[in-house]
């Protein structure tokens, strides 16, 4: 039996295959991350309601950070498969392919980039990532500052997650401003 050999283009779509797998993979666990806080945050606004306790939303800002921050890590990893397909191991597929010429392996990678609405569904994106996961804490927490029970440790627990929220905020801008300056990756 003639043993196979292994072509460089056949690892090459082989990475391929698996990065791709990754990337779809990381799709489906971000957006879930949306639908995830989404109901977090009724429960926990449904339990201080029914408790009549504001101090029981002092439980969502560090909820909505994890889980944004992961959102955000994982809408990053997607942009670096993206970059990588598009970047890296297009073009290396493609100089395998004799007489190719300017053929542009997996052109999708980047042609649904040149849409025009485009740039105002990633707009679009970023205030309901920053609502999702930082206003809707911030609003929790000026809720329980406004009821006027504020004191002690857990007031000074609430300024941090304030601070804290206010940080994964600043990280979801930077990243959106530094996709449209072409300083970082563009979320896919």
């Amino acid at each position: 039996m003639a043993e196979q050999e292994l072509t460089v283009g056949q690892l090459l779509l082989a990475e391929y295959q698996s990065v791709k797998d990754e990337q779809k993979a990381r799709i489906g666990f971000r957006d879930n991350l949306l639908y995830v806080t989404l109901a977090v945050v009724a429960a926990v606004i449904a339990a201080a309601a029914q408790a009549k306790q504001p101090a029981m939303l002092v439980a969502l800002p560090p909820v909505c950070v994890v889980l944004g921050w992961t959102y955000l890590v994982n809408d990053e990893k997607i942009t670096a498969i993206g970059l990588y397909v598009r970047d890296d191991l297009g073009p290396r597929l493609a100089r395998l392919a004799p007489g190719a010429g300017d053929f542009t392996t997996f052109g999708w990678e980047a042609s649904h980039r040149r849409d025009p609405r485009r740039r105002f569904r990633k707009t679009v994106q970023v205030l309901i990532d920053l609502t999702a996961f930082c206003a809707v804490p911030l609003a929790a927490l000026i809720v329980y500052w406004a009821d006027g029970a504020a004191g002690g440790l857990l007031l000074a627990l609430s300024v941090l997650e304030a601070l804290a929220v206010a940080g994964l905020a600043s990280q979801v801008v930077w990243y959106a401003r530094a996709a449209e300056t072409g300083g970082g990756r563009n979320p896919e």
